[in-house]
């Protein structure tokens, strides 16, 4: 039981590092707070609100995996490298794919309902 409690204190300090780090990753909390929020005056559906918690993870799993490779890059290699830049430029590429759909799928959502 108390690996169990142990992995989950790890991981809470793991989000709590990515928020002191990454000020998009701020910006996506608060977003989707409102979003959340907005969402339930709205009354969206137990579908709707699937969808809607699907596609937030989904931005939230974009920006942490970001992140880890982007700590990565720096870790292992310091110095500038048109290697690592592309790396860390593919990452944060996936996040933007990633943002610009979840708009898409966003708007899908709540233009009906407007």
């Amino acid at each position: 039981m108390q690996s169990i409690l142990n992995s989950f204190k790890y991981a809470i300090q793991g989000i709590k590092d990515s928020l002191r780090l990454e000020s998009n990753l701020k910006i996506h909390f608060i977003t989707a707070f409102l979003v959340i929020l907005w969402a339930y005056f709205l009354r969206f559906t137990a579908v709707e609100f699937a969808v809607l918690f699907l596609t937030i993870a989904i931005i939230f799993l974009a920006e942490f995996v970001n992140t880890i490779v982007e700590r990565i890059c720096d870790f292992i290699h310091p110095e500038k490298s048109e290697k690592i830049r592309e790396i860390k430029d593919v990452s944060a590429g996936m996040v933007l794919i990633t943002s610009v759909i979840s708009a898409i799928i966003g708007l899908i959502l709540f233009l009906p309902k407007l």
